[in-house]
């Protein structure tokens, strides 16, 4: 008998082994994108080589080198959010244009215009009636000084929530979660990538043993940067993948375990007991460590990927979430639906394929990015 058998059997042999609550039935998990696994290729993906630094660069230099870092990024920002720029500022520009002074028509055909670029219902209102707000406060009469009010009112909606990873102090363990197909494994590796720049020790659990090909994937991200994969074979138990990866991680004084998990199984039910079979694991083996559970959304999916926010939290509570592909879609604003409805903090979002193209999401930025034109 295996230690993970063991460990399974340990309450039972006792007759302490928990009850689960009955689960009433569930529709089927069910989302409008494509329920094919990703493909991955060697060319997808391109690292470039490092150039040497010095070892204790002057601290001028280090300033000018992250100063120049954080203008590139978000130049691609910018560029990357052109489809949902045009999307969002093509319908406000047109707007703002047709009227000479701001009225409640104004406001009315602004907000059918949010609403239409993906942005949804309820964020819309509350950007409106802020909007409202300030204009009367700063008794503005310019329809074209609503852009920077819009700016600020999008900017203190995404501001919501604490944006930091809680792996600052002690071990620290991450769940990654989310549909296939929406760039999840991709996502760890980048993620690992940054956490690792920290200095700090990674392990990549491959708990996702349904899908084909995602424990080699993984294994390709781990061999990139430099973070070991504990793996079992394909089809196996993720909760025994898990449960290896914690004991490795406590052996190896590990600071973050980030742990793959499936992205699409039969239904809803079986998503939620595989997850709680995890968190139970993770609580009992490994008490000690932080928690983070970070869901990783597909930009392109726009208003369905608010449904999947909605089912996902069903099953757990997501302290954060991770957008991906904004670079590829019109639908990015819907970015703002999610922060405002369902009250969970963006802390990353991906505007590329490469490596350094996952990013900690910055609200300010996003929404100066919104309307700031292409040099």
């Amino acid at each position: 008998m295996s230690l993970f058998d063991k460990w399974l059997n340990r309450d039972k042999n006792k007759g302490q082994e928990e009850s689960i609550p009955e689960e009433s039935q569930l529709e089927e998990f069910v989302h409008d994108k494509t329920e094919e696994d990703i493909g991955f290729s060697e060319e997808s993906y391109e690292i470039k080589e490092s150039v040497e630094e010095e070892e204790n660069p002057p601290e001028e230099e280090g300033q000018e080198e992250s100063v120049k870092e954080k203008k590139g990024f978000f130049s691609k920002l910018v560029k990357g959010l052109a489809k949902t720029r045009n999307n969002i500022m093509d319908g406000i520009d047109n707007v703002l244009k047709s009227f000479n002074k701001i009225d409640e028509e104004l406001y009315e055909e602004l907000e059918e215009t949010l609403i239409m670029a993906d942005i949804g219902v309820n964020a819309s209102i509350k950007i409106m009636n802020g909007l409202r707000e300030k204009v009367k406060e700063r008794k503005i009469n310019e329809p074209a000084a609503l852009k920077q009010l819009l700016i600020e009112e999008i900017t203190e909606i995404l501001s919501k929530g604490n944006r930091d990873l809680n792996i600052q102090e002690g071990p620290a363990v991450i769940l990654v979660i989310g549909v296939n197909g929406v760039g999840k494994t991709t996502t760890i590796g980048k993620l690992a990538h940054l956490i690792k720049k920290e200095n700090k020790k990674v392990l990549l659990a491959a708990a996702d043993t349904f899908r084909a090909a995602a424990i080699e994937q993984l294994e390709i991200w781990g061999n990139r940067t430099g973070v070991d994969v504990i793996r079992h074979q394909e089809n196996s138990d993720p909760g025994a993948v898990v449960f290896d990866a914690i004991q490795a991680a406590k052996a190896r004084k590990i600071d973050v375990l980030i742990c793959d998990t499936a992205g699409r199984l039969h239904n809803k039910k079986n998503l939620m007991e595989e997850l709680r079979k995890i968190f139970k694991i993770i609580n009992k083996e490994y008490p000690e460590a932080r928690k983070e559970v970070l869901l990783v959304l597909d930009a392109t999916t726009g208003q369905n990927a608010l449904q999947q926010v909605k089912l996902f939290k069903e099953v757990t509570d997501i302290s954060g979430i991770i957008l991906t592909k904004l670079d590829g879609t019109a639908k990015g604003g819907i970015i703002i639906a999610i922060n405002s409805e369902m009250d969970i903090p963006i802390k990353y979002i991906g505007v590329g394929e490469g490596i350094e193209d996952l990013r900690p999401f910055n609200p300010k930025e996003f929404a100066e990015a919104l309307f700031t034109d292409e040099e």
